[in-house]
């Protein structure tokens, strides 16, 4: 059974969607988690039912699993070795002391929060200088005017590093806008297909390739594994690539 919400934000249909499955009488269930904390209740009623659950693509936050003295195992990569990754990428085309904006995803989710210290560890070891940091909440229609709004209070912005691809598509929308596609490096994450003509067109110079669509398949076979040994999970980190017009 295969169930999935509207956007990456969406909690509530998600919490419906796992109150249902409590109802079902499911096995397992796999899930990336629209929200790292508020969640875990939802998925506490699911333990408690007999239900094995596996976490996957964001993580479940430690210590909310901890207050319901829960185990689920994670399968996914580091967003925070991925976002420095390609953040480390993306700073070599400017020199040093160049205006950096980071747009994150939701403050509180924890992939964000991962991808955001990957990025602020980048522009440290770069000798960058991030002027803003501000949340469009993973979407590219509030990444756009998120990014009106800094190029118009730091008009000499350099470098944008957008924490998923859709607000990396935004930015380039609010960058295109102000004519200033030759002047600003963006990169991105997740390599969606949409940023790929952005990528091949230098509008975007980089994303990273977390391998989501593998993610459930992952997240299914482990979970099959939990079922048949009985045995308690431990996590299980995923490949990263970085993806550039080189390697398109």
């Amino acid at each position: 059974m295969i169930n999935g919400i509207r956007n990456e934000s969406d909690l509530a249909q998600q919490v419906t969607l796992v109150d249902q499955m409590i109802s079902r009488g499911v096995d397992a269930i796999v899930i990336a988690p629209a929200d790292s904390q508020a969640l875990v209740p939802a998925l506490a009623r699911a333990s408690a039912a007999g239900i094995v659950i596996i976490n996957i693509d964001n993580r479940l936050e430690p210590e909310v699993l901890e207050e319901y003295d829960l185990s689920i195992p994670f399968i996914g990569p580091s967003n925070r070795a991925g976002a420095k990754m390609v953040g480390d990428f993306a700073l070599k085309s400017v020199v040093a002391g160049s205006k950096v904006a980071i747009l994150e995803g939701i403050t509180s989710a924890v992939n964000s929060i991962e991808r955001r210290t990957g990025f602020e560890e980048a522009i440290t070891d770069a000798g960058m200088d991030l002027v803003t940091l501000q949340s469009a909440e993973w979407d590219q229609t509030k990444a756009a005017q998120v990014m009106a709004g800094i190029l118009s209070q730091y008009p000499d912005l350099d470098v944008i590093l957008a924490a998923n691809d859709n607000m990396a598509l935004g930015a380039a929308s609010a960058v295109s806008m102000a004519r200033r596609e030759k002047e600003i490096v963006i990169a991105g994450f997740d390599n969606i297909s949409a940023i790929h003509p952005l990528i091949e067109a230098g509008t975007v110079t980089a994303t990273v390739d977390q391998f989501g669509d593998q993610l459930a398949v992952f997240g299914i076979e482990y979970a099959i594994e939990a079922l048949e040994s009985g045995a308690e999970l431990e996590d299980r980190e995923t490949l990263l690539e970085l993806v550039t017009a080189e390697t398109l």
